[in-house]
């Protein structure tokens, strides 16, 4: 990388698509970011860091590791500048304004209501959130996630002193607190939706209300670093060899620090080879909610007989995985055999599907002991119970890595619609899934129009109006695609 060093550094080979919210998380995990400069037009970019120390950092990592944005290499080197002038010369790109709206927006992330003015960072606007703890949450845990994973990744931002880690509504939750807000607050904008693996393990990050973590025993659970004399707690198990080594291995391959990449495949990506070791140590030891090829067919009990259909049960589990086959059992209709297309898929809906009402009753999902769901013989009717769904257009996940994977999320009063044709207007969506049976409450289009987040009055009507309207033939050859979003309007 060539020049003298800068605090200023100039960045090459944008993305056109890029935003300033991506480049800024490229300098966070190195330091504080102080001002920005986005030349849309040559897809160029200047950051400004607080020390010219932070930009050097920045330089040396960056040149012994590509960094990318959008699956795309940028470049990285000094700029001549030794500041970013805020003076009218800057004003001339119609960027300049928005760029500076966006920087502090960034970095007053949980910040303080202190208003911010003028086109410099007030340092109101930086204050740090109040809290040092993050709650982070583990969506599509296809593989195991430690306390060390979560250690060695959260630890780039700053020095990490306690980990909780637990499960709440059948998912992988943990509590990690910092010395520091705002070592929080860069690895909550850094780290926020990213994924561990590729397509998923999937970070979900908020702060906590709590400002400091109560930690009795270091183990596989929890961890004070600033106590290393604590007790492992009775009939704790310590972590499994297997396991430890595994991940000792995996955890070694994670080129951090991290730049934010939304959308992108796993910028901490860890090789799949090592995932899998993982998983299958996982397997041995059986840890919870972790499935090692796992069984693929569920039995869902208590539907509505008088309701249920293969289809309308192929739609629900569907957004959890790809359905391959559904049996609804001749003897007792209330029940159903669903066989998905791998392990992981049929955790993922049990896990969010259990306990949920469909067609007015609350549905029970287990793992069954069936290996595979039976055809019925040829020539045998057995009423439309059986359906096989082995070729359907209609998986979601048939691509390795399709943007479906990042989009998982548990069943939700507000519902994320695409591929809505130009001629639909809001009123027809919002007739269109009152006729399902529920109030609509809210709705929003996307800036396109092809997308909008629709809110239903409850999650059960959210429910019913995926099952009715998922693949709806709007016209003008666009089929509604329904899913739950992890948004309110």
């Amino acid at each position: 990388m060539d020049g003298a060093p800068s605090r200023v550094l100039h960045i090459r080979k944008l993305p056109g698509e890029v935003t300033e919210t991506e480049v800024i998380a490229l300098g966070l995990p190195f330091g504080k970011v102080t001002n920005i400069l986005m030349l849309k037009g040559k897809n160029q970019a200047f950051l400004e860091l607080a020390t010219e120390e932070a930009a050097i950092t920045m330089v040396n990592y960056y040149s012994a590791v590509t960094p990318h944005l959008r699956n795309q290499p940028i470049y990285i080197q000094y700029s001549n500048h030794k500041e970013l002038k805020t003076d009218n010369t800057l004003n001339q790109y119609e960027e300049y304004h928005r760029a500076q709206a966006v920087l502090q927006a960034v970095t007053a992330v949980q910040a303080t209501n202190a208003p911010i003015s003028g086109t410099t960072v007030s340092e109101s606007a930086v204050t740090p959130a109040q809290s040092p703890v993050l709650r982070i949450i583990i969506d599509n845990m296809y593989y195991p996630v430690t306390l060390d994973v979560l250690h060695q990744i959260f630890s780039k931002f700053g020095a990490v002193l306690k980990i909780i880690t637990f499960t709440k509504n059948n998912q992988f939750q943990a509590l990690l607190q910092y010395g520091d807000p705002v070592n929080a607050q860069q690895a909550k904008l850094a780290l926020d939706g990213q994924n561990i693996y590729n397509a998923c393990c999937t970070l979900r990050i908020d702060f906590s209300k709590l400002v400091n973590l109560n930690v009795k025993y270091n183990n596989d659970k929890s961890r004070d670093y600033t106590r290393p004399d604590l007790p492992s707690g009775d009939g704790q198990p310590a972590l499994d060899p297997a396991i430890a080594a595994a991940f000792a291995k995996e955890t070694s391959l994670l080129g951090l620090p991290v730049a934010a990449v939304p959308g992108a495949l796993s910028p901490l990506a860890i090789p799949n080879a090592a995932a899998a070791a993982a998983a299958a140590a996982a397997g041995r030891v059986g840890m919870p909610g972790v499935s090692a090829g796992g069984n693929t067919v569920l039995l869902v009990s208590n539907l509505n007989e008088e309701m249920v259909t293969p289809q309308s049960l192929f739609t629900l589990f569907g957004v959890y995985g790809d359905v391959q086959r559904v049996k609804i059992l001749y003897n007792k209709k209330d029940s159903a055999l669903i066989q998905m297309a791998d392990g992981n898929q049929s955790q993922l809906a049990m896990s969010h599907l259990n306990g949920q009402k469909m067609y007015g009753k609350i549905i029970r999902v287990t793992l069954s002991k069936h290996q595979t769901v039976q055809l019925p013989r040829e020539g045998l009717d057995d009423q439309g119970l059986t359906k096989d769904f082995g070729n359907s257009p209609l998986h979601r996940f048939k691509k390795p890595g399709s943007k479906n994977f990042q989009n998982i999320f548990p069943p939700s009063a507000t519902l994320h619609l695409s591929n809505i044709p130009p001629s639909v207007a809001e009123e027809d969506l919002r007739t269109l899934f009152a006729n399902t049976g529920g109030t609509v409450k809210a709705f929003k289009f996307f800036q396109d129009h092809k997308m909008a987040l629709l809110q239903m009055s409850t999650v059960e009507e959210a429910i019913q109006a995926l099952i009715d309207l998922h693949n709806y033939n709007l016209g003008e050859n666009h089929h509604l695609r329904v899913s739950f979003s992890k948004s309110t309007i």
